[in-house]
């Protein structure tokens, strides 16, 4: 049930990092088509283009982390029994944990502050690209708990044990699918 909610909202990230990236290159490609044919541009475009960068970023992540399509290297992971993988990955969900709290702690924090001060060409509250932080720790952080608790309990098998993708190149297995490559 969990991982439906996950999946669910993983979805609606996905579609929100596509809507940013296309008002992204509409507003970029506009300002360059206004600069360069009509001398004039949209005072807007680099800042919304900047915020929305970074909103698709921090959801991009959440969403990669779902999907286990990080990078990363199992050398010495790899060599190690079972039991030893198992401790390392879930070592590694308690560390992400606790990093996830340090980003949502700082992330709050500066929303806070911010909340009242307004950007220089939107004129809107800064708070809003602070919260990145905050949206993108809590969802990692469920996740994370989610992962944790599937280890624990014993409900993740030993194909999974190491918590990335080995390679762009390789066809990733989606763990919530059939089997398929995705």
């Amino acid at each position: 049930m969990l991982q439906k909610f996950v999946d669910q909202y993983c979805r609606l990230f996905s579609g929100l990092m596509v809507a940013a990236l296309a008002v992204m290159v509409l507003l970029v490609f506009g300002n360059v088509v206004m600069r360069y044919g009509f001398n004039s541009g949209f005072t807007l475009s680099e800042e919304l283009s900047r915020w929305l960068f970074v909103w698709m970023t921090f959801l991009g992540a959440v969403v990669a982390l779902n999907e286990r399509t990080h990078l990363g290297t199992d050398t010495l992971v790899s060599r190690l029994p079972v039991s030893g993988k198992k401790l390392c990955l879930g070592l590694s969900y308690l560390l992400m944990l606790m990093l996830c709290g340090m980003v949502f702690w700082g992330s709050w924090e500066q929303t806070s502050v911010n909340l009242t001060s307004t950007s220089a060409v939107m004129e809107a509250s800064l708070g809003i690209f602070y919260a990145t932080g905050v949206v993108f720790s809590i969802f990692a952080a469920i996740i994370l708990l989610a992962k944790f608790w599937q280890l624990v309990s014993g409900q993740t098998p030993d194909s999974e044990l190491a918590g990335f993708s080995e390679s762009e190149d390789v066809p990733h297995t989606d763990p919530h699918s059939s089997g398929k490559a995705a």
